[in-house]
């Protein structure tokens, strides 16, 4: 077949990219769980626009030099930020968020038409309209929180801003633990914050906001049968969509909330941090 036979059996719907076509990318390490490129191109599609979004598989080591790089294509729109990168966006960024700043990571970043780099963190505002949307008010709860890097810490500044009344953090790293720990206390004078993770019983909300369950030889965020039918469990993690956390809450009757909704529900907020769609 020649190529000219090939191009005329492209489907007339499929969106070409051309030289006109504005780039869009997701920076992560590994790469291969990414949920991202799909939702975003949908969204693309659905607004009309001649834009693509592609996922780049960068290592912590790599990341100030690609970053570097992306400022010079003038074609670029901005990235997204996903494990293990975006605490080390904060740096990397000419101007961030006062929310990117509280929590301590970027997760969305715009590029000017001058190369400079604004960045945010938009990871807690999802989670909460994620659970919003599935009807689930978090005003007043007591959460336990696992994990305190860059989704974690976004998801804790989004359970506060919603109103929650206490949020319990567990972390691998007792003094990472601390740390968040204070810097929610500082911006929330009145929420009660505890880094004593003996007690799940007694918390309404569980959360997963580390990376424990991507792999099959993780270890459990938390002990599963501590969880009861009347926890909500949700986990940040996109894949796989049912984590060892869900599925165990799931077969003790828990209401469970995946990472993929979480995604959803910001992505549009994300499309207008990087100028693909206008700001409201």
């Amino acid at each position: 077949m020649s190529d000219h036979q090939k191009a005329e059996k492209i489907p007339e719907k499929v969106n070409l990219i051309t030289g006109k076509t504005r780039v869009f990318a997701i920076l992560a390490d590994p790469i291969y769980h990414v949920k991202t490129p799909q939702t975003m191109n949908a969204v693309f599609d659905a607004h009309g626009l001649d834009c693509v979004l592609v996922p780049f598989h960068v290592s912590p080591a790599g990341l100030p030099v690609l970053v570097e790089g992306l400022r010079k294509l003038q074609n670029f729109g901005g990235f997204i930020a996903t494990v293990p990168h975006k605490p080390s966006m904060l740096a990397l960024c000419d101007e961030v968020t006062d929310a990117a700043r509280h929590i301590g990571a970027v997760n969305c970043v715009r590029r000017e038409e001058d190369g400079r780099l604004v960045g945010t963190m938009l990871d807690g505002i999802g989670f909460v309209e994620a659970m919003r949307l599935r009807g689930a008010d978090v005003s007043g709860m007591k959460v336990f929180l696992v994990g305190a890097g860059g989704a974690s810490s976004a998801i804790a500044f989004g359970l506060a801003d919603a109103g929650v009344s206490h949020i319990t953090i567990s972390n691998r790293s007792v003094v990472r633990a601390v740390e968040l720990a204070s810097r929610l206390t500082a911006a929330y004078p009145g929420l009660s914050v505890s880094t004593d993770d003996q007690d799940i019983e007694h918390h309404y909300l569980i959360v997963n906001g580390s990376t424990l369950g991507m792999q099959s030889s993780d270890a459990q965020p938390i002990d599963f049968t501590r969880i009861h039918a009347t926890h909500l469990v949700a986990d940040a993690i996109m894949e796989p969509a049912i984590t060892p956390l869900l599925a165990a809450a799931q077969s003790k009757g828990a209401t469970i909330f995946p990472g993929k909704p979480m995604l959803e529900a910001q992505i549009l907020l994300m499309a207008k941090h990087m100028g693909a769609l206008p700001q409201d």
